[in-house]
C-alpha cells in the first residue's frame, strides 16, 4: 500500500472517530478565550455548588473518564481515574453545536504516585457574549476518547429542542413569510409554549427549510444556521422543521430569537423571514426581552447606576405578580455583585462607598426600593436590612434648618427636590410597615408627609413640580411622571399604615391630575414632556413612566377604581399595539409616534406598564 493510500485512509478513520464523538480533530479547534457568568472559568471544582453526572462515563483503557456538571453555577469539570502517571484529561467546548471546539481546557496530567486528576471548572454557556456552548469531557490513556457533549437540546421546562410541532398548543405566524423561486418559507410559533418551527410549502423534492436562533435579537447566531434542517421528500411539495426552544433557563440565556430560512434545490441561494422573540404573555415577553440585556458576570444592567435598580425592581415586580420564579438568581447576582466599594466610572459617575451609597441621594433611595421588592419578593432578611442601612444614609440628609424639613438631593446639599422626597416618604413607611413593633421610622414617615404636603412641591392643579427654590417655594420646573408616582405610592402606602383618609384623598388628587393634565397624559397615554414633537428623553427620563404606573397600579389596588384600572389597561395596550416590534422590544412612546427610541431603560418602564395591567 503507498504511503498516500495509508494516509488518505488514516484521515477517514480519524474523522469518523471524530464524528462520532471519539476523538478531537486538531484543525478543527479555536484558541480559547476565558468566560465569565456567575463564574470565570478556571473556578476550583470544590467551589462547585452541585456534582451531576449527566452523560456517560467513558473507559480509555481501564481508565474511567467522567463529565462533572454544576447547574447552579453552569459550569462542568473532568476527570480521570483508575489511571497512572502521565494520562491526561481535558474539557473541549464548543460554541457551534460541536462543528469547532475549544480543546485541552484545563488539561491536567496525572502526577507520579497519583491515580487519577481533574480540571478546573469551566463554563458551559457564555450569556454575556450571548453564545450558548456545549462541552464534553476528553482523556488521553494511550489513546484519545471523549465523552458525549453535554446538553445538546434546550430544554425550558418541559419544551426542548426537536419536539413535534403537532404538540404544539398554537400555531401562530407572527411575521410574514419570504418567497423563494415560488417556494413559500414560514416562521410557526407556539407563543404558549415559546417554540419555533419552519415549513417551505409549493416546492418540490430537496427543497431545503431550517431555523437559525440567536441570543441577541439576531445580532449573531454562533450555533450556526441549520437547525432542524430538513428536505423536502420525494413525490411531497413542502415539510417542516421539528420545534425549538427560545429560552435556555439552565444556560442562562432568555430572549432568544428565531427566523426560518429556506433553500429551493437547484439554486445555492437562500431566503430568510425576519426575526421573532415569541410571547408567551406581554409581561413575560417584555421580561424576556429585558434580562436578555443583563450584564451577568457584573450583575446589572451596564451604564447606568440607578437605572440598574429601578431595572431589577421590574423584574422582581414582574415575579411577584405573575409567580414565576424565573429570575430569582438575578435578584441575589445583582445584590452580591453590587453591594462593594466601586471608583468613580466603574458604576457611576460618582464613586460608589458600599452598600449602594454614593454622593447622590436619590439614587441611593433607589436600590433601597429595589431592596425592599426583594425583601417582599423573596422573604429573605438581608434585603430588609440593607434598606434599614440605605435608608438610614438617606435620613441623615434630612434638614429642618432649610425650609423647615426634607431632605436634601446630594451630598453638597444644592437642592430639594421631588424625587428625593418622594423616595424618602415611600421608604420610610415601607419600613414601617415591615419592621414589627417600629415607632422610629412611622414618626419620620408622618414628620415627611407633614412637611411634602406643606413644602409647596405640589402646585395648584395637583401636579408635582421637580423642586422648591432656596426661598423654599414651588420652582415650576418640569412636571415629571416618576414624581408624581412616588408621591402617589408614598400617601397610597402612609394611608395602608395610618388609615388617615387625607393621605388616600391626597394619592387620589395627585392621580387625578395626571390622567387629566396634558402635561403627564395625552390621547390617554402618559406621556413625558420629552417624548413630545421631535424631541428624544435622556437616559434617566427614559424609565420615569414605569415608576408612575408601578404606583398608580398601588392605587388601583387599594381603591379598586375602575377608572384608573382602565387606564393601566389603556397604557398596556398601546404599548402592545404600537410600540413594539417582532422581537418584543418596547420603546420610550407608548404612543408608538416616532421619533421613538429603544433600549433596555424603555424596556423596563414599559414592563412595568404590562406587569401591572397583567396583575389587575
Amino acid at each position: 500500500m503507498s504511503s498516500r493510500i495509508r494516509h488518505v485512509l488514516g484521515g477517514l478513520l480519524v474523522l469518523a472517530l471524530a464524528l462520532a464523538g471519539l476523538v478531537a480533530l486538531p484543525f478543527t479547534s479555536h484558541a480559547a478565550t476565558a468566560v465569565c457568568a456567575l463564574a470565570c472559568d478556571t473556578l476550583d471544582p470544590s467551589k462547585a455548588q452541585q456534582e451531576t453526572f449527566p452523560v456517560a462515563d467513558r473507559n480509555i483503557n481501564g481508565r474511567i473518564l467522567r463529565l462533572h456538571v454544576s447547574d447552579p453555577d453552569s459550569m462542568a469539570w473532568a476527570s480521570i481515574d483508575n489511571g497512572v502517571t502521565g494520562d491526561a484529561v481535558w474539557l473541549d467546548r464548543s460554541w457551534d453545536r460541536g462543528a469547532t471546539w475549544e480543546p485541552l481546557l484545563g488539561k491536567a496530567s496525572i502526577p507520579s504516585t497519583w491515580t487519577g486528576t481533574r480540571t478546573l471548572m469551566y463554563n458551559i454557556t457564555d450569556p454575556v457574549g450571548h453564545r450558548r456552548g456545549w462541552i464534553r469531557a476528553c482523556g488521553d490513556a494511550a489513546a484519545v476518547t471523549c465523552t458525549d457533549w453535554v446538553y445538546p437540546k434546550v430544554c425550558d421546562g418541559t419544551s426542548c429542542d426537536g419536539a413535534d410541532p403537532a404538540t404544539a398548543a398554537g400555531d401562530d405566524t407572527p411575521v410574514p413569510s419570504t418567497t423563494l423561486f415560488g417556494r413559500t418559507i414560514s416562521l410557526h410559533v407556539d407563543q404558549q409554549g415559546a417554540m419555533a418551527w419552519g415549513v417551505v410549502s409549493g416546492g418540490g423534492p430537496g427543497d431545503e427549510i431550517w431555523l437559525d436562533r440567536s441570543w441577541d435579537g439576531g445580532a449573531s447566531w454562533p450555533e450556526g444556521s441549520s437547525l432542524g434542517r430538513t428536505s423536502v421528500p420525494a413525490g411531497a411539495t413542502s415539510t417542516r422543521t421539528v420545534m425549538f426552544a427560545t429560552r435556555d433557563p439552565r444556560g442562562l440565556l432568555y430572549g432568544g430569537a428565531v427566523r426560518a430560512c429556506g433553500r429551493e434545490a437547484s439554486h445555492q441561494e437562500g431566503s430568510c423571514t425576519a426575526w421573532v422573540r415569541p410571547a408567551p404573555t406581554r409581561a413575560r415577553a417584555a421580561a424576556d426581552a429585558l434580562v436578555a440585556s443583563y450584564q451577568t458576570n457584573e450583575g446589572w444592567w451596564r451604564s447606568s447606576w440607578w437605572n440598574s435598580a429601578v431595572a431589577i425592581t421590574s423584574v422582581i415586580d414582574f415575579a411577584e405578580r405573575t409567580g414565576r420564579r424565573d429570575y430569582d438568581w438575578m435578584i441575589a447576582r445583582t445584590f452580591d455583585q453590587n453591594k462593594g466599594v466601586f471608583a468613580a466610572g466603574v458604576r457611576s459617575s460618582d464613586a460608589i462607598e458600599g452598600h449602594f451609597v454614593s454622593r447622590a441621594v436619590d439614587d441611593a433611595g433607589w436600590w433601597a426600593v429595589a431592596w425592599l421588592a426583594a425583601y417582599d419578593h423573596t422573604g429573605e432578611r438581608r434585603y430588609l436590612d440593607e434598606a434599614v442601612t440605605i435608608t438610614n444614609y438617606v435620613q441623615q440628609y434630612w434638614d429642618t434648618g432649610t425650609c423647615g424639613g426634607g431632605v436634601w438631593w446630594d451630598r453638597e446639599r444644592t437642592y430639594k427636590n421631588a424625587v428625593t422626597n418622594g423616595l424618602y416618604l415611600w421608604l420610610t413607611t415601607s419600613l414601617h410597615q415591615r419592621i414589627a413593633g417600629d415607632t422610629v421610622w412611622g414618626t419620620r414617615a408622618t414628620t415627611a408627609a407633614n412637611w411634602y404636603l406643606g413644602s409647596g412641591l405640589i402646585n395648584s392643579a395637583g401636579l408635582v413640580n421637580d423642586g422648591i427654590t432656596t426661598g423654599c417655594a414651588n420652582n415650576g420646573q418640569t412636571v415629571w411622571s416618576y414624581n408624581q408616582g412616588l408621591a402617589i405610592g408614598a400617601f397610597t402606602q402612609l394611608w395602608r399604615s395610618t388609615g388617615e383618609s387625607r393621605y388616600l384623598d391626597t394619592a387620589r388628587r395627585l392621580a387625578d391630575a395626571a390622567l387629566s393634565s396634558s402635561s403627564l397624559t395625552r390621547d390617554g397615554i402618559l406621556t413625558e414632556s420629552c417624548d413630545t414633537g421631535s424631541g428624544s428623553c435622556d437616559d434617566n427620563q427614559k424609565q420615569f413612566k414605569g415608576v408612575f404606573v408601578r404606583h398608580l397600579a398601588d392605587l388601583a389596588d387599594a381603591t379598586g377604581s375602575a377608572v384608573y384600572k382602565a387606564y393601566l389597561e389603556k397604557q398596556a395596550d398601546s404599548i402592545w399595539a404600537a410600540d413594539r416590534d417582532p422581537l418584543n422590544r418596547l420603546g420610550q412612546r407608548w404612543a408608538g409616534t416616532a421619533p421613538n427610541q429603544t433600549d433596555w431603560r424603555t424596556q423596563a418602564g414599559a414592563l412595568g406598564a404590562l406587569t401591572a395591567a397583567d396583575g389587575l
